[in-house]
């Protein structure tokens, strides 16, 4: 067992202990800090980020290596020229002719303890529990918000249970491990977004537009436009920066996904996290919270008319402090309550991709009465196997 696991080892006995979203029709991708006001297809190659471990095999294809361990696609051991076995098949006994994501959905119900445990029971179980989403949901379960991100989940997990912060846990180099499941997640979380998915598009870019001209050409006939120029005289183009930010809201906490932190915490775990899914801070209240925020902006004159305004203090929560790393974002949606958003980025660069009401994006599949949605995991899965067939 890595000498990292050996503050979760049980003593003797051991403690017993994706899919899908709704609202499908506008995604968003994000490296930025914005506020929100509501009134594949193709080629197969890819970049990866240059902090992530790779091995080209036979078949052409790489590997990715995340903590010593390196998991190829499927694809890589049937094109291999010499004869191998495929370490999972080996490794995991009985467990073998179950898929990989039932196996971690299986994995997701241990706790810390027994999970450590059993990446001891082979090389194949290590490589399986070490998958970092595993330890993400431990972590925000056990510990919410109170973290120091160390780099990955699992090590995050380990120094804060051990209570050695600048002791990483030590990686068994593990090769032969071939699971396109597992390839994926990691592909996604490593992979680097294309010069070509980020291009700007089709939506319309008007600067000095009238607010009758915006009425009659975008608001009624419910179409998207960018409005360029509208921030110009915004407080917080210059005022935002992290340093301000940081000592404005000392003391404060804010959503991030299902739980709260403070922006310090919040800042360490954006500026080095790599995982697929980042996770996206997202607070209604900042300007509650933090009054000086609320001041640093203002509606522009297009949405000063907000009908929600008769509800006094019964109002629905219709403005939203977003900030993420490259690789954050929301899933497709329709926005809440039949309201109309207007989004404006003040650092950082933010792709929306979006569709009319009754066009179902590609690779999203809505059930007939709307209640569920099936559809890519991630922003990135989605970029890489549909985004094509958007632009033919």
């Amino acid at each position: 067992m890595p000498s990292a696991f050996h503050c979760l080892r049980p003593s003797f006995k051991r403690k017993p202990k994706r899919r899908g979203s709704k609202h499908p029709k506008k995604i968003s991708e994000s490296t930025n800090l914005a506020t929100d006001d509501a009134a594949g297809g193709g080629d197969a190659s890819f970049d990866l980020k240059s902090s992530a471990s790779t091995s080209t095999a036979s078949g052409g294809r790489r590997g990715i290596g995340v903590g010593g361990s390196l998991v190829q696609p499927l694809g890589n051991l049937l094109l291999a020229a010499a004869r191998r076995a495929n370490l999972r098949d080996s490794g995991l006994g009985a467990l073998r002719p179950l898929p990989d994501d039932l196996i971690l959905d299986v994995l997701g119900l241990l706790p810390a303890r027994d999970l450590a445990a059993l990446s001891a029971a082979s090389k194949a179980f290590y490589v399986i529990s070490s998958h970092d989403p595993l330890w993400r949901a431990i972590v925000l379960a056990e510990l919410g918000g109170d973290f120091a991100f160390a780099g990955s989940w699992r090590t995050t997990y380990i120094a804060a249970a051990s209570g050695r912060a600048h002791c990483p846990p030590r990686a068994l180099e593990i090769k032969g491990f071939y699971s396109d499941y597992l390839f994926q997640s990691r592909l996604c979380a490593n992979m680097e977004m294309r010069t070509e998915w980020l291009e700007r598009d089709t939506i319309d870019r008007r600067r000095g537009l009238s607010v009758e001209k915006f009425i009659a050409e975008y608001e009624e006939p419910n179409w998207p436009v960018l409005l360029e120029g509208c921030l110009d005289t915004w407080p917080a183009l210059q005022k935002w920066t992290r340093e301000y930010l940081l000592e404005v809201s000392a003391g404060k906490e804010f959503a991030v996904g299902p739980v709260s932190m403070p922006l310090d915490r919040y800042f360490l775990y954006a500026d080095n996290v790599q995982e697929e899914r980042p996770l996206y801070l997202f607070d209604a209240k900042f300007a509650e919270k933090v009054p000086e925020m609320g001041s640093d902006y203002e509606v522009p004159v297009y949405f000063q008319e907000d009908l929600f305004k008769v509800l006094g203090e019964e109002r629905l929560d219709h403005r939203w402090i977003i900030i993420g790393p490259a690789g954050s974002g929301s899933s497709f949606h329709v926005d809440p309550n039949s309201t109309s958003a207007w989004n404006a980025v003040i650092k950082g660069a933010k792709k929306w991709v979006m569709f009319p009401p009754e066009v179902p994006p590609p690779g999203v599949h809505p059930s007939a009465d709307g209640a569920e949605v099936t559809s890519p995991v991630s922003i990135m899965e989605w970029f890489m196997n549909f985004y094509g067939a958007c632009r033919t």
